[in-house]
């Protein structure tokens, strides 16, 4: 196959699953890794893709998972600048939750020097602290989510019943002034939603690239939550609604 025709291919894959792995690739044409790494290069380059570690993905559609595998290489700068901000709200003896989203390892890795308590959904979390002795760890139930590399599902939100958090970090896979906090899949919205439900003060973590966008599920409205942390500096229009609303704007 001439790799003009693969790259087609790939391309048409990548639009229809939103994210793909290079070595499922290099096994699905019979080339190298190296080959798959170089296409995607190309299809960067041309704005069709995104890469990330061991992958890519595309941001758009309205139902759209990524392994987070793939995604956690990706906006590195942006979440570090995000996970700063939040760990500038975060004290000494807070209890709070953070999710299974790439964002909120960063912030996880922020934050290994406090004294707190934190209630996650998420096994790379959970690890990440196994070896702190002034972070009290607390992982919610629930079926695993390889993909996610977390918990989900039915007993995850009965767990999430008997537990209460100052301040709670998620992110969403979109968020736009018209339709609010939006997912891709339904257990990780039902999720958090009921986090919100749960927390004294809860943000929304989200790089750039989540604004202005709608995604397959509703998680809450924005005059739900106490704040949004961003990397990059909202518009006039943004900081407007927000501010209306009541919502900490947290973006420089």
């Amino acid at each position: 196959m001439l790799a003009e025709a693969r790259r087609q291919l790939i391309k048409e894959l990548v639009f229809e699953k939103k994210g793909v792995k290079v070595t499922e690739l290099a096994e699905k044409f019979s080339v190298t890794d190296e080959t798959i790494r170089r296409d995607l290069n190309i299809l960067e380059k041309e704005g069709v893709l995104l890469r990330g570690y061991g992958g890519a993905f595309i941001q758009t559609g309205v139902e759209n998972i990524i392994d987070s595998d793939i995604r956690k290489t990706v906006y590195k700068e942006s979440k570090d600048k995000i996970a700063l901000l939040c760990s500038n709200l975060i004290q000494n003896g807070d209890v709070i939750f953070l999710d299974t989203s790439t964002t909120a390892y960063y912030v996880a890795e922020k934050i290994v020097n406090k004294r707190l308590t934190v209630l996650t959904n998420s096994l790379r979390i959970i690890n990440l602290y196994s070896i702190y002795s002034n972070i009290r760890v607390v992982g919610i139930g629930g079926h695993f989510n390889k993909s996610e590399m977390g918990f989900f599902g039915l007993n995850a939100i009965k767990s999430l019943n008997e537990y209460f958090v100052d301040k709670a970090f998620i992110s969403c896979r979109s968020l736009s002034l018209e339709n609010g906090l939006t997912e891709s899949s339904e257990e990780f919205a039902e999720l958090k939603t009921k986090v919100i439900n749960r927390s004294k003060e809860s943000y929304i973590i989200a790089d750039f690239s989540k604004f202005e966008n709608t995604s397959f599920l509703k998680v809450a409205e924005l005059d739900s939550i106490t704040g949004i942390i961003t990397d990059k500096k909202l518009s006039e229009r943004w900081h407007d609604e927000l501010k209306s609303k009541n919502i900490r704007i947290y973006d420089n």
